[in-house]
């Protein structure tokens, strides 16, 4: 129970995906007997719907405005995806709990199952993440990357829509020319519409600007958004494709108190934990934030955390990467030790150019 006995509050984003995540964390709780009320919280990141994430102008763009409600006392607790929380906390707050990882790679997702080897010379692949246009680009220079923003059903709705809006419309316009036949098409199109999966539907009615080949995105997002089941997709393979430091992970922040031991004796899953410290410490030494093409993939393996690190160039022109066998008993300084090495080897060259290289915006609070 919390500090009162009282039922706890926790602060949640209000997209699907934070919503399952929310759940997740209320479950896990309700079976220590704890009761949790979950409260939306809307942050600057969905605010700002026009803008990639990096163009915010400043990490946290969906953190901020949940740890200020705990910070405040209003609300007792956070969720959040841990991959989207700054490296720097406020002194008040702790991660109190970091529940067993998700899925930690990335997926390839096309509206017909071609592999990314497969795809046509130049083909449009749309991402949201800067690490993965630069490793993509990196594995084939000639693929076209674009911007791609919104939940994840609505980007898959993008990406289904072109080809879905088109399929409707070849049968719209054999029915206009009485030329639908038994043959042809097996029902009307109206019955066709009725048929597609519900997903599908608000793709048939999704407006786009981009004709997409393929979108990449994590699959812990698509899994957690119940969409996985229906798409056609690829895995790629996390230590090529090295995922943002954190990714599939939740995190439950809250002041550094009884509510935090509690959730910590909760949730807190030790292997996950130690996972991530190393991905984070890394993240943090380099100064990578989320303005920089930087993939940190850790395995907990026996009495070490074997840890993969690639940081690009924007363009997947230059690279500087590594693998190391860190010591579980000092994980977090020799993860630090690990990340000086690589800034002193041209990552931190590389990382202040992807700063150079980003627009001269004013950082915006959220």
């Amino acid at each position: 129970m919390n500090a009162n006995g009282d039922t706890l509050r926790l602060a949640t984003r209000g997209s699907e995906l934070a919503r399952w995540q929310a759940e997740y964390v209320k479950d896990q709780l309700a079976s220590r007997r704890q009761p949790v009320e979950l409260v939306t919280v809307e942050t600057e990141g969905d605010q700002v719907r026009d803008e990639l994430i990096h163009r915010l102008g400043t990490t946290g763009a969906f953190v901020r405005s949940l740890d200020k409600k705990v910070l405040s006392g209003e609300l007792d607790a956070a969720v959040h995806s841990m991959k989207d929380m700054p490296t720097e906390q406020p002194d008040d707050l702790v991660v109190a709990g970091v529940p067993e990882r998700g899925p930690v790679g990335d997926v390839l997702v096309t509206p017909d199952g071609t592999s990314l080897d497969d795809l046509p010379k130049g083909a449009t692949i749309g991402t949201s993440s800067l690490r993965r246009r630069a490793q993509l680009l990196e594995y084939r220079p000639d693929l076209t990357i674009e911007g791609l923003r919104g939940n994840v059903d609505t980007r898959v709705e993008k990406l289904l829509a072109p080809t879905l809006q088109s399929e409707h419309q070849r049968r719209l316009d054999a029915w206009r020319n009485d030329e639908y036949t038994n043959e042809k098409f097996d029902m009307s199109p109206d019955e066709w519409v009725e048929s597609q999966t519900a997903l599908e539907q608000a793709a048939l009615d999704r407006s786009f600007d981009i004709e997409y080949d393929a979108i990449c995105l994590a699959e812990a997002g698509l899994a957690r958004s119940n969409l996985l089941a229906a798409l056609d997709y690829q895995r790629l393979n996390p230590i090529e494709f090295v995922p943002a430091p954190a990714q599939g992970t939740v995190a439950v922040t809250a002041l550094d108190d009884e509510i935090a031991n509690h959730v910590h004796e909760t949730l807190d899953h030790p292997p996950t934990r130690v996972e991530t410290t190393v991905e984070r410490t890394i993240l943090s030494e380099l100064g990578g934030g989320c303005v920089a093409p930087v993939g940190i993939f850790a395995r907990l393996q026996g009495d070490v955390v074997a840890t993969t690190v690639r940081v690009l160039a924007q363009d997947g022109t230059e690279e500087v990467a590594d693998t190391a066998e860190i010591p579980v008993e000092r994980h977090a300084d020799a993860a630090a030790n690990f990340a000086a090495d690589l800034a002193d080897r041209g990552a931190a060259d590389l990382i202040e150019q992807a700063r150079r290289d980003e627009p001269d915006e004013p950082k915006r609070e959220g």
